[in-house]
C-alpha cells in the first residue's frame, strides 16, 4: 500500500487530530444505519493506505466538504476507484496533490521513492491532456498568503540556483535541496492568494522548479517518482499557457523514455514536444528533440528515420541564438547537438563519422556534467574503431572531470565504459578499469 498523502493533507489542513476526524466520521454514521466506532488508529491505517469499508470514505468527503467549504471527492482524499486512467484534474485539487508529493518526497517515503514508472496508455494521458483542450480559463486563486512579483523572482532564482548545482555536483547531492525547496518555500505560495495573471506566472516558475526536481530524481534512479514530476511540470505548463515551457517538459520525458528503452514513445513524444509547442518552439528546443528523435530511430535500427532526424537537428542548431532562448533550454550548449548525434550513429555502428562529431563536442566547451557525458562518448567511439589506449586515456579524463559528482546516470557511464574496457590486456586500460572500479566502489 501507498501512503495516503492526500488524505494528511487535508487532515492538516482542516486542524484535526486523527481522534478528531474519526470522531466526525462516528458523528455521521451515527445518522445512518450502520454506526461506527473508529478511533485514531483507524485513521493511521487509512494514512497508511488502507481504505475503509462501506460509506465510510463518502462520509469522510462529507465531513471534509462542510468544514472547508468546497466540494471534496473520493478522488481528493485518496480514496478513488483504484487503477483508474486519470482523468482531467481540476486546477486547485492538482495543486492539493502536487503539494501533497512534494511533502513526502521530502519525508523520504521509500513507496513514494520506489514507485514505478508508468507505461502504456496512463504514460501518454498527461501528455494528450497537455496538448489538448480544456484550457484553464482563470487559475486566480484565494488563500492565506498573496503572492507578489517578488516572490516570482525568488522562485526563478531558486531555478537557476538548483539548476546549477545538479550540473556541478548531480542529481543525488542536489535533489533533497530543491524538494525541500518546494515543501517549505513553494508550496505556501501555490496555495496562497493571487490574480490570474499573477497566478500564470507564479505557475510557470513553479513549473521551472518541479522539472529541476524531476531531472534529479531521474538522475538518483527513482523513474516513477521522476516521471509525476514531469507529469506535474506538464499540467503546470498548460495552467501557465506557456507553450515552449510544455515542449521543455515533453522534451524530459522523451529523454527519460529513451533510457527506458521505450524508443517508440520517445518519437512519439519528441513530435509532440514539436507540435505542441507550435511557433513558440526555440530553436535549442527544436535541436534536442530531433537529436533525441534520431537516437531513438537508430536504437531501433531505422538509419533512414535517424539520418533524416539528424539533419532536422543540425538545420535548426544553425538557428540558436542564447540570447533568446528561454533559461530551461540553456543546457543545449555548443556541442551537445554534435554528441547527441555521435550517440546516434554509434548505435548505427558509423564509426568514422561518430567520431568526427564526438571530436567536435568534447572540443568545445560545456559544464562540468555535460562535458563528462561528452568524454564518455568519445571514449566509447574510441574503443569501437579499436583506438584502446585513447580510450583507456580519455575514460581517465572523464573520471577526473566526473570528481565530486553524485549521479546514477554518469555511474551508469562509467559502468558501461568499464565493461567495455575491462577485455583488453593493455597496461593502460588496466589502469582505467582499476580508477573506474576505485570510484564504483564509494557508495551514492
Amino acid at each position: 500500500m501507498e501512503p495516503n498523502v492526500l488524505l494528511e493533507v487535508l487532515i492538516e489542513e482542516a486542524g484535526w487530530s486523527h481522534g478528531g476526524l474519526a470522531a466526525r466520521v462516528n458523528q455521521a454514521s451515527a445518522r445512518s444505519a450502520k454506526r461506527t466506532r473508529y478511533d485514531h488508529t483507524a485513521v493511521a491505517r487509512w494514512l497508511r493506505g488502507e481504505r475503509p469499508r462501506g460509506q465510510v470514505p463518502a462520509l469522510l468527503c462529507e465531513a471534509f466538504s462542510c468544514h472547508l467549504g468546497r466540494p471534496i471527492s473520493l478522488d481528493d482524499i485518496g480514496m478513488g476507484t483504484p487503477n483508474a486512467l486519470p482523468r482531467p484534474t481540476a486546477l486547485g485539487t492538482f495543486v492539493d496533490r502536487a503539494t501533497a508529493l512534494w511533502r513526502s518526497d521530502q519525508q523520504h517515503r521509500s513507496k513514494v521513492e520506489s514507485t514505478p514508472a508508468i507505461v502504456g496508455t496512463p504514460a501518454i494521458v498527461p501528455v494528450w491532456e497537455w496538448e489538448n483542450p480544456p484550457e484553464d480559463a482563470d487559475v486566480s486563486r484565494v488563500g492565506s498568503l498573496r503572492v507578489g512579483q517578488a516572490d516570482l523572482v525568488m522562485l526563478r532564482t531558486a531555478r537557476t540556483h538548483y539548476e546549477q548545482m545538479y550540473r556541478a555536483s548531480g542529481g543525488v547531492a542536489t535533489r533533497d535541496r530543491v524538494v525541500g525547496f518546494l515543501a517549505t518555500h513553494t508550496a505556501p505560495l501555490v496555495r496562497g492568494t493571487y490574480t490570474d495573471a499573477v497566478g500564470r506566472d507564479l505557475l510557470r516558475a513553479t513549473g521551472g522548479l518541479v522539472a529541476v526536481a524531476g531531472i534529479c530524481a531521474y538522475d538518483s534512479d527513482h523513474q516513477g517518482l521522476a516521471q509525476r514530476y514531469f507529469h506535474h511540470a506538464l499540467r503546470l505548463a498548460k495552467a501557465s499557457g506557456d507553450r515552449a515551457f510544455g515542449g521543455y517538459v515533453v522534451a524530459l520525458l522523451v529523454n527519460q523514455a529513451l533510457f527506458l528503452r521505450d524508443y517508440r514513445q520517445a518519437v512519439g513524444f519528441a513530435e509532440v514536444g514539436v507540435r505542441s509547442a507550435g511557433a513558440a518552439i526555440s530553436p535549442a528546443l527544436a535541436t534536442d528533440l530531433s537529436a533525441m528523435q534520431a537516437k531513438a530511430f537508430a536504437r531501433m535500427g531505422d538509419a533512414a528515420g535517424a539520418h533524416r532526424a539528424m539533419a532536422r537537428a543540425e538545420a535548426a542548431a544553425a538557428s540558436i541564438r542564447h540570447e533568446e532562448e528561454p533559461p530551461e533550454t540553456g543546457y543545449v550548449q555548443p556541442g551537445l547537438v554534435e554528441a547527441q548525434l555521435a550517440e546516434a550513429l554509434i548505435s548505427l555502428g558509423d564509426w568514422s563519422p561518430a567520431r568526427t562529431y564526438a571530436e567536435e563536442a568534447v572540443r568545445v566547451q560545456a559544464h562540468p556534467r555535460g562535458q563528462v557525458h561528452r568524454m564518455a562518448t568519445l571514449t566509447t567511439v574510441d574503443i569501437g574503431r579499436g583506438e584502446v589506449e585513447q580510450a583507456a586515456a580519455n575514460a581517465v579524463s572523464a573520471l577526473r572531470l566526473a570528481g565530486g559528482m553524485e549521479s546514477q546516470r554518469l555511474r551508469d557511464r562509467f559502468v558501461a565504459l568499464r565493461r567495455q574496457l575491462v577485455n583488453h590486456r593493455t597496461a593502460a586500460a588496466r589502469d582505467a578499469v582499476d580508477r573506474i572500479d576505485a570510484s564504483l566502489s564509494v557508495p551514492l
